[in-house]
């Protein structure tokens, strides 16, 4: 089925890397701010990450705000009931940073390593927090070299399913759409960006939808099948 594509487009979280966006009602954000030099109050830094994180949750799936999403500094100096230093304001960025960032399990380091061998590969990516934290978890496990190409949208605040990320991805691979196949998890997000940039699309997760090329349980399943 996936002769005749050259590139791979990747989505990052549920689809290589797992467990991220831990912002539950239950979590205690000072545990790590605190550890970084932090001073604010355990109820004080609580309550404004999750209000940074109501923020940015609420405008996420607001198509008004595709293109020019915000980010976590802006989004505290919205919600914030007091003056912060830079430097107070750097430690929330990286505490934030901290609860979005997930894990990327060894098999599924493997399974880039073999796509790699078969595809070129690039990634489109939704993160809210800067970027460095990912590159380096990317260069710690070994998979940085991978990408040609990694669009992040805390980079340029354009979020999926904008196609403009997608679009920029193919054209820095020197590729034609029909070059290039999307993977990811997400129906509205991955899909539908992709099919607004005129790219096929590959879902995984679970996820079906008829305009898909394929389903996949996972991105190691999909790796069995075309590797």
């Amino acid at each position: 089925m996936f002769e005749s594509k050259k590139a791979i487009l990747l989505d990052m979280n549920g689809t290589f890397m797992f467990g991220e966006d831990r912002f539950g009602s239950d979590e205690d954000y000072s545990e790590y701010y605190r550890g970084i030099g932090g001073e604010l109050e355990k109820s004080s830094i609580n309550r404004l990450i999750a209000k940074v994180y109501a923020y940015l949750d609420l405008r996420y799936p607001d198509q008004r705000y595709r293109d020019n999403f915000p980010s976590v500094k802006e989004a505290i100096s919205a919600v914030a009931d007091r003056s912060l230093s830079d430097s107070e304001v750097d430690r929330i960025i990286r505490t934030f940073s901290f609860h979005e960032h997930g894990h990327i399990p060894q098999q599924y380091v493997e399974t880039l390593l073999a796509l790699a061998g078969r595809f070129t590969l690039a990634a489109v990516i939704d993160i809210w927090a800067p970027k460095e934290r990912w590159l380096r978890t990317f260069s710690d496990r070994g998979i940085d070299s991978l990408f040609k190409a990694i669009s992040f949208s805390s980079d340029h605040g354009v979020v999926k399913p904008s196609p403009k990320p997608f679009k920029r991805i193919v054209k820095a691979l020197g590729c034609s759409e029909q070059d290039c196949l999307v993977i990811g998890d997400s129906v509205r997000r991955d899909l539908g960006g992709a099919s607004a940039a005129g790219v096929d699309c590959v879902l995984v997760g679970g996820v079906h939808d008829s305009r898909a090329v394929a389903s996949y349980p996972n991105l190691l399943a999909f790796k069995d099948d075309c590797c």
